[in-house]
């Protein structure tokens, strides 16, 4: 009787490329601080061997992770003694000049590339996949599906507002309809303000005429760190009702996405009941 070779398993990546389940311990190095809390709580942590300085959670754990430089400025000649068999990386993160730098002497770098929270999903699975972790990918779908639907109800349930998204100061500046960050608060009913898709990070003045048509302000804790001090500043200078919000739960993708959403969705009905 012939024998029928079973189809091969594979996933595709964010840039296309197709990857294969790896065989026996792999050689993790993390260039997406997000990324490398999900390789964490996949069960992975044994097999990474690098990350970047901005790589902090689960921060007792990565204490004794090698660093490798930043997410834009990585050191490559160390990365190359860590000898890695995996890079994880991001089209936002990291420069692709880097990135390309990388695959010549790294054989499988995994480019990943979360729009949306959904976007997730593929993440869990493609990382699952490829180091045997299914079934630790599959306990966070289930805790994202949950936390998605949780997220959209309570967006459903009360009126949407226009939301200015701070990330910096000096320039000012917020987040395009393109961002991830964008499409996280328009889960929860928050729809980012103004309506642009390009840039992505637009600086803006207080004078500027859409500003008009804002309904709240939100000064994230990252990248730039507000502070209480900066609120009154924003209430002055926009009219709105302005309060911080933890940037990670609105921006880091991978594992926290649940924990992210059930945050925001808790913000939204919390000062919808202020208001």
């Amino acid at each position: 009787m012939m024998m029928i070779n079973p189809p091969k398993e594979e996933w595709t990546d964010a840039l296309g490329q197709v990857h294969g389940p790896h065989d026996g311990p792999a050689r993790i190095v993390s260039l997406v601080p997000s990324l490398t809390e999900l390789v964490c709580d996949l069960g992975l942590t044994d097999q990474l061997v690098g990350r970047t300085g901005f790589c902090v959670h689960p921060r007792e754990t990565l204490r004794r992770v090698p660093k490798v430089g930043g997410t834009k400025d990585v050191n490559l000649l160390r990365l190359r003694e860590l000898a890695p068999t995996h890079v994880i990386v991001n089209i936002d993160e990291n420069r692709r000049d880097c990135v390309e730098e990388i695959m010549g002497f790294v054989p499988h770098v995994i480019v990943t590339h979360p729009c949306t929270p959904e976007d997730n999903l593929a993440v869990y699975r493609l990382f699952g996949g490829i180091f045997g972790r299914r079934a630790e990918a599959a306990a966070l779908e289930s805790a994202l599906l949950a936390a998605l639907d949780e997220a959209r109800q309570t967006g459903a349930s009360l009126p949407r507002e226009k939301a200015l998204y701070l990330i910096w100061r000096e320039p000012w500046m917020t987040v395009a309809r393109s961002t991830y960050i964008s499409a996280t608060l328009a889960t929860v009913g928050w729809d980012s303000w103004p309506p642009l898709d390009e840039p992505r990070y637009p600086a803006f003045e207080w004078d500027a005429p859409w500003l008009a048509e804002v309904d709240r302000v939100l000064l994230s804790s990252e990248p730039y760190r507000f502070r209480e001090r900066h609120v009154d500043e924003v209430r002055a200078a926009s009219g709105r009702p302005a309060g911080l919000v933890d940037g990670e739960m609105a921006s880091w993708y991978g594992s926290r996405a649940a924990i992210g959403l059930r945050y925001l969705a808790a913000l939204r009905r919390r000062l919808a009941g202020e208001a």
